[in-house]
């Protein structure tokens, strides 16, 4: 079976490190006989300045039409000042919405080499090792009715709405529980129940849910607590399950207890297991076209795709073992780079892992 793959280079430094993303693809088309199509299409501000839209219709009938995507990154400083309704992050938020990709996997890894690149102690992230399933698809940055309106009085008023139906909180728990069941079977469901009425829902769900799934324990966190918790005792956690908002937040914060966003790859899943694949950093404009930026989130992110889309276990397993090998031999961008380390550019740091896969 041939897997087709949509490659959505985007804006910023996507170009750069989905370069050698798609390197590290064409050599597992090569030598280990990966049955691939890639095609590219724009994404983001790209495909505004050419189209004058950030998702065009034609990349999203080739997204619906593939069995994974891989995007770079999306935004730039260029277009903030465009109306919200055309910026590029509606681009990412619209293939969100129209693939259905309610299920968003961040993983926390700390890698032993990277140990000193944290802000925390090392006996406190030594062998972190998170996952946070968020769901991606409803809650208060899709809910209606939202938007500024002028009170009587003609103050103005912003507002937006948190909503979830059963159904979406259900689907999302399974999808924490099914990859707990293949990691340590431990699920906390992250709320704030105790004010908001949208996550006493939550809550109530994911009780129900769990009884699918008796080999797996489930706990409760308030989203304040479990903020203080990720830095105080981070590795009590092993999935972590929470709603679009609060996920945003926490992976961000659990991003940095690894001590770079450029290590770090996530995934986007529907119920057909179609995802979309890409580092959780930004475009990081103030780099952009440098070549120091770090690929190793976006080839990790190619690792994702293989496991959770193409079923490629073992493909997967190699590009992890060959970027802890890099890592191995002190090669470094600037963003994990400490003294007496190698200091590689973009093109150097794909080109290493690739070696290492051509080793193997």
């Amino acid at each position: 079976m041939t897997h087709k793959i949509l490659v959505l280079p985007g804006d910023g430094i996507g170009p750069e490190i989905m370069a050698e993303a798609t390197k590290v693809l064409k050599l597992l088309q090569q030598e280990y006989g990966l049955s691939i199509e890639m095609e590219q299409a724009l994404v983001g501000g790209s495909a505004y300045d050419a189209t004058g839209t950030p998702l065009p219709d034609a990349t999203l009938s080739l997204a619906k039409d593939s069995d994974a995507i891989l995007l770079g990154a999306v935004g730039g400083t260029q277009w903030e000042n465009l109306d919200i309704a055309v910026r590029p992050e509606k681009g990412l938020l619209g293939l969100r919405a129209g693939l259905g990709l309610f299920s968003n996997l961040r993983p926390a890894i700390l890698y032993p080499q990277l140990a000193d690149a944290s802000t925390l102690k090392a006996d406190v992230v030594s062998g972190l090792d998170i996952m946070i399933v968020r769901e991606l698809t409803g809650g208060i940055y899709f809910g209606q009715p939202r938007g500024v309106r002028t009170l009587d009085s003609g103050e103005k008023q912003g507002y937006n709405t948190l909503i979830y139906k059963e159904s979406e909180i259900e689907r999302i728990g399974h999808s924490a529980f099914e990859i707990a069941q293949k990691r340590d079977k431990r699920v906390c469901s992250v709320d704030k129940a105790n004010v908001l009425e949208c996550t006493e829902l939550w809550r109530e769900v994911m009780i129900r849910v769990a009884k699918d799934y008796p080999d797996v324990e489930l706990s409760h966190m308030y989203v304040d607590n479990a903020a203080m918790q990720l830095v105080r005792a981070p590795k009590q956690f092993d999935v972590m399950v929470t709603t679009n908002m609060f996920g945003d937040i926490l992976s961000d914060c659990a991003a940095m207890l690894t001590g770079s966003i450029g290590m770090l790859p996530s995934a986007s899943l529907n119920e057909k297991s179609q995802g979309m694949y890409e580092p959780i950093h930004g475009s990081a404009p103030d780099i952009a076209g440098k070549g120091v930026a770090n690929p190793l989130a976006t080839i990790l992110s190619v690792a994702m795709m293989l496991r959770y889309t193409l079923n490629e276990k073992q493909l997967a397993d190699k590009i992890e073992s060959a970027v802890n090998n890099v890592l191995d031999k002190n090669l470094r961008t600037a963003d994990i780079m400490s003294e007496g380390m190698t200091n590689v550019s973009t093109e150097a740091m794909g080109t290493a892992v690739v070696e290492e896969l051509q080793n193997k």
